[in-house]
């Protein structure tokens, strides 16, 4: 009968193991390979698609049981750190072969989707970990990318602030401390898939992190926001076994001091995605995208996502754009020297943490031998600018390191592996003792054979070798057959085969003393040496750190610069005394860039303080969307400091853009369209101001046409009542269209189409005054629907329409949009008693802040009063 498996002492340490890292699959050094047992085995063998079997099978309770070979672990740890999960290495601390029971092992490091750096160079993306606290009513959120290095905190003080700013970081990971409501935490993750990891600060350990990095956090102040940083930098800490010496200086950061646009704004706009695909491709970063560098690519989506709102630091880019513009074959120069460049903040990283490898070394080498043409590139091109102060910042912060780059030349062979222990990595001529004992090695290579053949004619055994094998060294080897032709007395048997014997001579046993007392001595050298070198690389990485963030500033630069130029774009001015907005022959820039500029149409787009409203009608397909998006692409690309595809351009600084573009938004889960419009409508009626953008398209469509039309009308008049914002507003409600003459402000414009022999021509220009036909059943015809269907449609509008004309005269159809306006008196309703229950929910209605909730927190709200009633 089968009996139960009985706890071992090696499956007593795995357990006591395991439930130090219960979140984490961990991986059990057992000889060459790696070991997971009970669950861990179960899920990593569906995953890695590896052997599941069972440690004593023939039990009741046989344990799950799966292994891969230690020596392509990465593999399989980057698989499951792509997937979401930590991996806790526990390795061998002692030697099995001289230690008596059993063999002491210890978790040496924990990989997590936010930690992990291995695959580090060629990951063109920033690799975020977020750690999250709650104090005082406010929210701490600081993150980094521990393969660069960067690392930044902010205060926010609500929960939407930290949606966006946490939507924007699309962190990996969230360290997330217990004071963040839970409610809250959960809401995170409905918006983006994360790997979530619980993790609390004591005083003694944060006490003891902030004195291992008083440097890198000698410029936060905020005692809250330095405890955010703790938080994370003790928790990096803690995965990785070892203190991390790459960071960058610690800086905090102003949402205020950028261009707010929140999660819906950016997802409506595709800046960094598509909103279909939610692939890059077809997003205004793919389209804009002309750098060479990884560093490059990443801080342009960073100038994507904060646009800034002060003036001078917009006209320096602008005029460094322009400069580049000017010095055509000078920038050519910088984007070929640019394009030899490797990622140098990751490269720079992997100097810190030790495990930079030898052909890394010679790409660091490389990049670095661009930086004087680059320097002497700039120099040229910030010459001929009058003002010495706009390449300043750039010019400061870039400088070459000729002696660094002479001592890796020097150091590291041009062929070098890519590996260490390979050997062969130090340059012949770099160190003396280095060059004997290969001197050594290539000699005695070369006497064994002319040993070889020099025994091959004293014996006459053609076929005598001289080998070599790890047990038993070098050797003679004949064959059985050949035996009797060997000098008596000279030959010491080493080892018996089954068709020959391997001999010793004492001639070859000093040459193997000479050769391998070499290769030993040449490895443990040549592993000092690389070491030396990396340590001297180590010491210039503030500089190093430097010359990176400024080759990303140049590469941007280039990048728009080719965008400006190529698709022929112009300097927008900007209109800091009036809030006027003047764009000639605007162009939507990503759609442009796919259909060809000779077959997108332009627009103009006009706003000033006397029309700060602009309606639009037309049909759908028309290009209404387009030209809203469009002119919040053109902010946008206006206050990262690019030209602007126009002819000509006039801007206010805006200090924040809301959307509601698209009918399809079902961004979390369990929301209708119509909620999420409503969402999106709120928060900009809430948070805009007088120099904020709103760009609405179609709002109020997701309900019956009359509460649309209502609520549509009701946001209008709220807008042009309360702020100033400009606001560009697309309806197929043509009854709003009569609002002109009740709002000042509000002028209508139309996307222009016409009928030629009965077919729907879209001229995708956009004309003043409003139009009263919407071409419905003309778009259904271009789906393709079919032409029974149609003309019983066209029947039917005709009945409708005579009906309307019947029965509502226009005076009667516009009386309906009085009612909602704030200076007709609305007619009280009766109150009639209501039950005691229902006026306990009427008051917690009453009581709640509902323009405060997120909208789970609404929906939430909203299911407990229904449960209530």
């Amino acid at each position: 009968m089968p009996q139960k498996t009985k706890q071992t002492p090696m499956m007593e340490q795995y357990n006591e193991m395991k439930g130090q890292y219960p979140d984490a699959f961990l991986f059990f050094r057992l000889g060459d390979f790696y070991e997971m047992f009970n669950d861990d085995a179960l899920k990593a063998a569906q995953i890695l698609e590896i052997t599941l079997t069972s440690r004593n099978k023939n039990a009741e309770d046989p344990i799950p049981m799966c292994g891969i070979p230690y020596h392509s672990a990465s593999e399989y740890i980057k698989t499951l750190v792509s997937q979401g999960h930590k991996v806790a290495i526990a390795e061998q601390l002692e030697d099995p072969k001289l230690t008596k029971g059993m063999v002491k092992r210890g978790v040496v490091k924990v990989l997590t989707p936010g930690t992990y750096m291995n695959d580090s160079i060629g990951m063109v993306e920033n690799n975020y970990l977020s750690a999250l606290d709650y104090v005082n009513g406010q929210y701490i959120l600081a993150f980094s990318d521990v393969g660069t290095g960067e690392l930044k905190v902010t205060t926010l003080d609500d929960f939407n602030a930290v949606l966006t700013e946490f939507s924007q970081l699309q962190s990996k990971e969230l360290v997330v401390s217990q004071a963040v409501p839970k409610d809250q935490v959960e809401e995170l993750q409905h918006l983006q898939s994360f790997t979530l990891s619980p993790f609390e600060l004591t005083a003694e350990v944060g006490s003891t992190t902030r004195e291992s990095y008083k440097q890198i956090l000698a410029d936060i102040s905020d005692d809250q926001e330095l405890n955010g940083l703790l938080l994370l930098l003790t928790y990096v800490n803690s995965m990785s076994h070892q203190a991390i010496d790459h960071w960058q200086a610690a800086t905090h950061y102003e949402v205020a001091h950028y261009l707010h646009m929140d999660y819906y704004a950016k997802s409506n706009l595709e800046l960094t995605e598509s909103v279909r695909t939610k692939k890059r491709q077809g997003s205004l970063l793919a389209f804009l995208n002309k750098t060479e560098t990884a560093m490059g690519f990443r801080l342009l989506k960073n100038w994507l996502d904060r646009p800034l709102i002060s003036l001078p630091a917009i006209e320096r880019r602008q005029s460094q754009i322009e400069d580049l513009i000017e010095h055509y074959f000078q920038r050519l120069e910088i984007k070929d020297l640019l394009h030899g460049v490797y990622d140098l903040e990751r490269l720079v990283a992997k100097v810190a943490m030790g495990n930079v490898n030898p052909k890394e070394l010679l790409q660091l080498n490389q990049s670095l031998s661009r930086v004087p043409g680059i320097i002497d590139t700039v120099d040229q091109i910030a010459a001929d600018n009058e003002d010495e102060s706009v390449w300043a910042n750039i010019q400061g912060q870039i400088t070459a390191l000729p002696a660094l780059t002479d001592t890796i030349a020097g150091a590291i062979k041009e062929d070098a592996p890519a590996t260490l222990k390979d050997g062969n990595v130090i340059a012949d001529g770099f160190n003396p003792q280095l060059d004997e004992y290969r001197d050594a090695m290539r000699n005695g290579q070369q006497w064994i054979a002319q040993l070889q053949a020099d025994e091959r004619a004293k014996t006459g055994i053609k076929s005598l070798k001289v080998g070599y094998n790890k047990v038993f060294g070098y050797y003679i080897e004949v064959t059985k057959a050949n035996l009797h032709l060997l000098e008596e007395g000279r030959y010491d048997r080493k080892q018996t085969l089954t068709n020959a014997e391997r001999f010793i001579t004492p001639e070859l046993k000093e040459v193997e003393a000479k050769i391998l007392e070499a290769e030993e001595q040449s490895q443990v050298l040549e592993h000092q040496l690389f070491q030396a070198v990396r340590e001297e690389v180590k010491r210039h990485q503030v500089t190093l750190q430097a010359i990176a963030s400024t080759v990303a500033t140049i590469d941007v630069l280039q990048s728009l610069a080719e965008i400006s130029e190529t698709h022929q774009y112009v300097k927008p001015q900007f209109m800091t005394d009036k809030r006027d907005l003047y764009l000639k022959e605007s162009r939507h820039p990503v759609v442009e860039g796919v259909i060809g500029q000779d077959r997108f149409v332009p627009n103009d787009i006009v706003m000033n303080p006397e029309t700060s409203i602009l309606m639009i009608t037309g049909p759908n397909m028309s290009g209404k969307s387009t030209y809203m998006r469009q002119l919040g692409l053109i902010v946008i690309l206006a206050q990262m400091g690019s030209f602007v595809p126009a002819k000509e351009a006039r801007l206010p600084i805006f200090d924040k853009i809301f959307t509601r573009i698209g009918a399809a938004d079902d961004l979390l889960a369990g929301q209708s369209t119509f909620m999420v419009e409503m969402m999106e409508a709120n928060q900009a009626l809430q948070h805009a101001t007088d120099n904020s953008l709103l760009l609405f398209d179609e709002l109020g469509r997701g309900t019956s046409t009359y509460d649309g039309i209502a609520l549509a009308q009701a946001i209008l008049v709220y807008i042009h009542d309360h702020f100033d914002a400009k606001v560009l507003f697309s309806t197929h409600y043509h009854e709003l269209t009569a609002l002109d003459e009740s709002l000042p402000r509000l002028a209508n414009i139309h996307v222009g189409a016409s009928e030629e022999d009965g077919e729907l021509v879209f001229l995708h220009k956009v004309f003043n005054g409003a139009t009263d036909k919407s071409y419905g059943i003309h778009v259904a015809k271009l789906a393709g629907m079919p032409g029974e269907l149609l003309q019983n449609a066209q029947v039917v509008l005709k009945e409708l329409e005579a009906k309307n004309l019947n029965e509502v005269n226009k005076d009667q159809q516009l009386s309906l949009f009085d009612l909602v306006h704030e200076e007709t008196p609305v007619q009280p309703v009766d109150n009639r008693p209501v039950e005691a229950g229902s006026q306990a929910v009427i008051d917690q209605l009453k009581d709640e802040d509902i323009y405060n909730l997120t909208p789970i927190q609404a929906l939430n709200f909203l299911a407990e009063l229904k449960s209530q009633l």
